[in-house]
């Protein structure tokens, strides 16, 4: 009983540190945006997503070099999801925001061909090699250089009238920039580790908790920058960070798991005689994104009804995993 108190009270403190390194973390990045003249979004597709990427990058890094490319595989897949029909749609249900194309292009774009590449090791192979992960990393590095050289030759308009943008000190910006990423990270890990013993305690199977609980728990960061980032009136670095983030998840998570240690694709549950994953978790990760994206690229804005959608589809998801 005593320990399990402690476990419980790092999970409050891994909370309390999410919280608060979302809130540093935003207004580091937002400040950056400002100064450099680089539109929010692009900001949130780069800096941000790395940031609040950290965890799974760590979760499955680990997970790989222990040999256990099952939740490698499945955190990326399931943080993805996530990402697109809960936290996103958490934020375009509450404040849909308005996009600009140009800037959402190329995310989306890279994200696409991302996921294609991950079709080919699933579907085609059923495993992912060490030479897809060089190539999912040297994805990630195209688009990263691409992004940034479109960022500056493309400045935004930025708006001067928000408070704190322009009087914060370019150190204090960086500060909050670094110590934000490492509270994420941080009270991820705690939120993680923890949240799993006290699930295994409440006698959740194995399997889901690697395909649930793992992918909601690294993907905390994500919800706490989106929620802090619609608070401060960021929505488009809220989006760009789910964008970019789902990117990273595919080209850099599953990219350093891969070429760490290469993994087939897991078999554990099934789905009318088929691999679940294979049927169901591949192609929802891949159709959210595009109910998401694709709207948004031909009107130039999101609507509150995608969040809706994405939110029920969510809930269908999770009850399939834990009853089916």
């Amino acid at each position: 009983m005593q320990q399990m108190w402690l476990v419980v009270l790092l999970f409050v403190i891994g909370l309390l540190c999410l919280i608060k390194g979302g809130d540093w973390f935003v207004d580091g990045a937002s400040g950056l945006a400002h100064r450099l003249h680089i539109p929010e979004l692009i900001i949130g597709a780069t800096i941000v997503s790395i940031g609040t990427t950290l965890p799974e990058v760590m979760v499955s890094s680990t997970a790989a070099a222990q040999g256990n490319g099952g939740i490698a595989y499945g955190n990326a897949i399931g943080s993805v999801i996530c990402n697109t029909a809960l936290i996103s749609a958490l934020t375009i249900a509450i404040r849909p925001s308005r996009v600009d194309p140009k800037s959402f292009r190329t995310p989306v774009i890279f994200y696409f061909i991302a996921a294609a590449l991950y079709c080919v090791g699933a579907y085609v192979f059923g495993s992912f090699e060490r030479w897809m992960g060089f190539i999912l990393l040297a994805v990630f590095v195209i688009y990263m250089l691409l992004t940034i050289y479109n960022g500056k030759k493309h400045p935004d308009e930025v708006e001067e009238d928000e408070e704190g943008a322009k009087d914060m000190p370019l150190w204090k910006e960086i500060a909050a920039l670094v110590v934000g990423a490492v509270l994420i990270a941080v009270g991820a890990r705690l939120l993680v580790d923890n949240g799993t013993l006290i699930a295994s305690a409440l006698g959740v199977p194995d399997s889901v908790i690697a395909v649930t609980f793992v992918a909601l728990g690294t993907s905390l960061p994500e919800l706490v920058t989106a929620v802090t980032a619609l608070a401060k009136g960021h929505s488009a670095l809220s989006l760009g960070n789910i964008v970019g983030a789902n990117l990273f998840n595919l080209v850099l998570v599953s990219g350093c798991a891969t070429a760490i240690r290469p993994f087939e694709i897991p078999a554990e549950k099934m789905l009318f005689g088929h691999n679940a994953s294979l049927v169901l978790d591949i192609p929802l990760m891949i159709l959210v994104m595009a109910f998401m994206t694709l709207p948004a690229l031909k009107r130039g804005k999101l609507a509150r009804v995608q969040g809706i959608v994405l939110l029920c589809v969510y809930a269908a998801y999770i009850v399939f995993q834990f009853f089916f």
